[in-house]
């Protein structure tokens, strides 16, 4: 007979896994407490990486159920959380997620459903990427000087330039302005 188990996970030390554990218990969910496996740790660390969740890994038998409360109680990006979930599938374990409806996510439906979150999530992050450019693009049209500040002055990087044309090497000229030859090297360039 399939045991029940139960992930529950917040980031910080004052926050409480207690209402997690209520949300699985009033979805009908029958948890035996030995079966809880609580911790606290951010969601950017990869679900394998946890020690709970390696624990409770090490517990579960094949036809296991494993609840939780939402995808991101496994991790933040869609990527680790979809490599989760088919690392725990290998193992015959079943992984239900009551934010998705209790969907069973090693189920057909399931993995169809973790694969709209997957290309959501590339959705996003694209579109996010296009905003940066976009806004890259715009600051260069307004003026704007983009990347970090110059550790040379205007009139310093004047200096190098002449003295570069007379043969100075960059290895002189980074140790008297104490920078890097390749910061030389852009001096040149942009001559």
């Amino acid at each position: 007979m399939p045991r029940t188990f139960a992930y529950c996970r917040v980031s910080k030390a004052d926050q409480s896994y207690e209402n997690q554990l209520h949300e699985i218990l009033a979805a009908g969910f029958q948890v035996d407490a030995r079966r809880v496996v609580s911790e606290t740790v951010s969601g950017s660390i990869a679900a394998f990486e946890r020690k709970g969740f390696r624990s409770l890994v090490n517990r579960l038998e094949w036809d296991d159920v494993l609840i939780v409360t939402k995808l991101d109680r496994l991790g933040r990006n869609a990527m680790d959380v979809r490599a989760t979930v088919e690392r725990l599938a290998e193992l015959q374990v079943r992984v239900h997620c009551l934010a998705l409806g209790g969907t069973d996510l090693t189920s057909a439906a399931g993995k169809m459903t973790m694969a709209v979150i997957a290309a959501v999530a590339e959705f996003e992050r694209d579109l996010l990427i296009e905003r940066t450019h976009a806004g890259l693009v715009r600051a260069k049209a307004q003026g704007k000087k983009l990347g970090r500040p110059s550790s040379l002055t205007t009139e310093q990087q004047e200096v190098i330039r002449l003295q570069r044309k007379k043969g100075v090497s960059l290895g002189s000229l980074a140790k008297e302005y104490d920078v890097s030859r390749s910061a030389i090297q852009r001096v040149e360039r942009t001559s």
